[in-house]
């Protein structure tokens, strides 16, 4: 309290943060501060830095992201609270007005079930689409005019000075052409996804595990309309022999594939530069895809080089903060609690992490009291969805009896729907 006006002051007043990521999660953080943030408080210095370049950014985000509104943990209701519901759901291919749902086909493509959840809360949509590129936008358009984005700037390492602040090691440039600065804050949102560095550097042992599953696939180009049903749908098709394929609209003339395989070691990373590799990772696709009927086999051949992916499907456990006092730094999204892309649910809990973060700092009198009423919301929602995402890889890929229980359990799983009035086709 300010004695002299008799307004409460914050503790964050007039101090310096440094955000170590500008994807999601981080940008969500620094939206909801902005919104939330009194006038009558000096405002904070942010900094924001990300290890792409635009370019970089630009080519990997050609794909698109589930956001659900019928979970109190789902990305729309975040949205909804920073003030930007309207203009994502303007960017969005699917999932609006009744038009296209998540689905689960058969290798015939057959529809087995449909999902059309109640929204919660009054959204518009119980889940949508929409290119991740174009969420990033919307969330650095709703940046503060006086917040810095550097990009190509990689937050490797940090540490504590005796004055209690934080000392950031920056890295720039191409490989073998770095150049490291030192950077000061007095808080550290580190916000630098699954493979954080600054995890690496001040939790050493706190590492992904592989979940068991490999992704191959990418972004399919069509010069006319897209093949039916994925003009609109998206979802799984699980095949009975331990493999399964998602599809999804990117746009008018674009899908996403990806095919999934159980698989006990890690595949090597891709270089995208390699086109043997990506020709490989495309020809071992259509392979494990091979009981999968058309069209599958047309929607591969389309395939764009550039956007091939392949990826291990690696998560982590979420953990509460601890010893703040000693390291005020606070890891959100990814970087704390990865998930796998079999979970469909990153975005959504890295939009609710931005924004539970960002009220928690401006209700509390304290860090140390405003980080432990974040993890009390942030740490059971992410074990939640980290338990469900394994169950669910395991039963997409099963075969035999496995497989016809998940089928009973679908089929179970629709009729309880049915009976409790939610709208599951």
């Amino acid at each position: 309290m300010d004695h002299k006006t008799g307004v409460r002051r914050h503790f964050l007043e007039g101090k310096t943060i440094i955000v170590a990521g500008g994807g999601v999660a981080g940008s969500a953080f620094v939206v909801g501060l902005r919104k939330i943030w009194k006038p009558e408080w000096k405002p904070p210095t942010i900094h924001i830095y990300d290890r792409d370049t635009q370019e970089v950014t630009a080519q990997r985000e050609s794909y698109t992201l589930s956001l659900a509104g019928y979970d109190v943990a789902g990305g729309l209701l975040a949205l909804r609270k920073l003030g930007l519901l309207d203009q994502i759901l303007d960017k969005a291919v699917a999932g609006l007005d009744g038009i296209g749902a998540f689905k689960i086909w058969g290798p015939d493509w057959k529809e087995h079930v449909s999902f059309r959840h109640k929204p919660v809360d009054g959204l518009p949509a119980s889940s949508i689409r929409i290119p991740r590129k174009d969420l990033r936008q919307v969330l650095h358009d709703g940046l503060g005019p006086n917040d810095t984005m550097q990009w190509g700037a990689k937050c490797v390492s940090a540490r504590r000075l005796e004055d209690g602040r934080i000392q950031v090691q920056v890295m720039r440039g191409s490989p073998g052409e770095e150049t490291t600065t030192e950077e000061e804050c007095d808080i550290l949102i580190a916000a630098d996804g699954a493979s954080s560095k600054l995890r690496a550097s001040l939790r050493p042992g706190d590492k992904l595990d592989f979940a068991g599953a490999v992704l191959r696939g990418g972004v399919s180009r069509f010069e006319d309309t897209l093949p039916k049903p994925l003009d609109q749908d998206w979802g799984f098709m699980l095949s009975g022999t331990g493999i399964s394929c998602f599809f999804s609209p990117v746009d008018k003339n674009s899908i996403v594939w990806a095919v999934g395989n159980l698989e006990d070691t890690q595949v090597p990373g891709l270089d995208l530069r390699n086109t043997e590799q990506v020709q490989s990772v495309i020809d071992r696709g259509l392979e494990l895809g091979s009981p999968l009927q058309e069209p599958f086999r047309t929607i591969v051949a389309h395939t764009d080089p550039k956007t091939v992916l392949s990826i291990n499907a690696r998560d982590k456990k979420p953990f509460a903060h601890e010893k703040l006092h000693k390291m005020p730094v606070v890891f959100i999204g990814d970087s704390n609690h990865a998930v796998s892309p079999f979970s469909g649910f990153g975005a959504n809990l890295a939009l609710a992490d931005g924004w539970d973060l960002a009220e928690q700092l401006c209700k509390g009198g304290s860090l140390t009291e405003a980080i432990a009423a974040y993890d009390k919301l942030a740490v059971p929602r992410a074990t939640k969805i980290l338990k469900g995402s394994r169950a669910r890889l395991k039963a997409g890929h099963s075969t035999g009896v496995q497989y016809w229980v998940f089928w009973l359990m679908l089929v179970v799983g629709k009729f309880m729907g049915w009976v409790l009035g939610r709208k599951v086709t």
